[in-house]
C-alpha cells in the first residue's frame, strides 16, 4: 500500500480508534466466551477480517449527531457479525476455498459446519442489534437479511447466465452489498437522534458506496494481485458470476465470447486467459471504474447534505478509498 493510503486510511479511522477497538474486543470477547466446540470456529472466522469498513460507517454516521457512543458500538458489532456470517454462507455456497489468504470455514471443517455457523454468527448479530433497544433499527436489520439472502439467491439462479443486464447486475449488487453498507450508516444515523433528512441522506451514502465497494471488487477479479486480493484472478467468473467487466466483455464482443465458452465448460482455462487478453486490451478496466467513481460521486453528494463535521471528513474519504484500494 502506498503512503498516501497508508495517510488516508489513518485520516479515516484516526477518530474512532477507541469505538473501534471496542468492538474488536466485543468480537474476540465472542470467541473466548464460547463453548469449547465454538470456540476455534469463531477464533477463526474473528481472524484474517479487513479493515472493517462497515463498523467504521456505523461510528462515523453516528457521530454526526449527539448519541450514546455505546449504542454505536452495539450497532457496528451487529453490522459487523452480519457481515461474517454472510462471508461464511457465500463461501460455502461458491465453494471457495480461500478468504484473504486463509482457508475457509467450509473447506476446513465442511459444508454442514460452515452453514450451521453462518447461523449461528447471523442469530449473534440479530442479539446485538436487538440490545439497541430501537425497533426501527432492528426492522431494517432484519429488511437488509432479506436483501442479502435475495442477492444472493439472485447470484446462484443467474450463474453461467451470459444474458444478463447490467440493470439486473446493478439490482443484484445492491442487495448482495449495498444493502449492508446501507444499514451501517443509517443504523449508526438513526440510533444517535438523527433528524430524519439525516438518516436518508446517510442511507444514500450508505448504498451508493456500497454499490462502488462492490464494482471495484469485481474489477479486481480481473486484475488484482492474488495475494492481495485472496483469490486467483478469475475466479467469480469461473464460479459462473456475471460481474460489470464481464457484461462489457459480452456485449463489446458477441462474437466467438471466451466468456460464453467459459460457462459452457469448453476449455475453461484458455478462454479465461482470452477474457483477461480482451479486457486488458481494451477500455473495459477503465469504464468499470467510471461507474464506480458514479456510485462514489453520489455517495460524496448526499453526505454534503450533512453539516460539515470531522466524521463527515472521514466519510468523505472512506468513499474515496474505496475506489482506490487495491484488495
Amino acid at each position: 500500500m502506498s503512503d498516501h493510503s497508508d495517510d488516508k486510511v489513518q485520516f479515516i479511522y484516526g477518530p474512532i480508534q477507541k469505538e473501534l477497538s471496542l468492538v474488536e474486543q466485543g468480537l474476540r470477547g465472542l470467541a473466548a466466551g464460547a463453548a469449547p466446540h465454538m470456540s476455534g470456529l469463531l477464533d477463526h472466522v474473528m481472524e484474517g477480517r479487513g479493515k472493517m469498513v462497515r463498523p467504521a460507517i456505523t461510528i462515523l454516521s453516528s457521530q454526526l449527531h449527539p448519541g450514546d457512543p455505546q449504542l454505536a458500538v452495539t450497532m457496528a458489532t451487529a453490522v459487523e457479525l452480519l457481515h461474517i456470517a454472510t462471508l461464511i454462507h457465500d463461501d460455502t455456497v461458491d465453494n471457495s476455498s480461500v478468504r484473504r489468504g486463509r482457508a475457509t470455514v467450509s473447506c476446513r471443517w465442511g459444508k454442514n459446519v460452515a452453514v450451521l455457523l453462518g447461523d449461528f454468527v447471523f442469530a449473534l448479530s440479530a442479539r446485538f442489534v436487538c440490545d439497541t433497544g430501537n425497533n426501527g433499527v432492528v426492522r431494517r436489520f432484519a429488511e437488509t437479511i432479506m436483501d442479502l439472502s435475495s442477492g444472493e439467491l439472485a447470484e446462484v439462479f443467474g450463474a453461467y447466465d451470459w444474458h444478463q443486464t447490467y440493470e439486473g447486475y446493478q439490482e443484484r449488487i445492491r442487495q448482495k452489498t449495498a444493502s449492508l453498507f446501507r444499514i451501517a450508516a443509517e443504523g449508526g444515523a438513526a440510533l444517535s437522534a438523527a433528524p430524519e433528512e439525516a438518516v436518508e441522506a446517510l442511507s444514500a451514502f450508505g448504498t451508493n458506496i456500497g454499490m462502488a465497494f462492490q464494482i471495484v471488487d469485481d474489477i479486481l477479479d480481473f486484475q488484482g494481485d492474488p495475494k492481495e486480493v485472496g483469490k486467483p484472478v478469475g475466479s467469480d467468473l469461473l464460479q459462473g458470476t456475471v460481474t460489470l467487466p464481464a457484461i462489457m466483455v459480452l456485449e463489446r464482443y458477441p462474437v466467438d465470447n471466451p466468456i460464453k465458452r467459459v460457462f459452457r465448460g469448453e476449455d475453461r482455462e484458455e478462454n479465461l486467459r482470452r477474457t483477461l487478453q480482451m479486457i486488458h486490451d481494451s477500455t473495459i478496466i477503465q469504464d468499470s471504474y467510471k461507474v464506480a467513481h458514479q456510485f462514489r460521486d453520489a455517495a460524496i453528494a448526499a453526505l454534503h447534505r450533512l453539516p460539515e463535521a470531522r466524521a463527515r471528513q472521514s466519510l468523505e474519504a472512506l468513499a474515496e478509498y474505496v475506489t482506490e484500494r487495491r484488495k
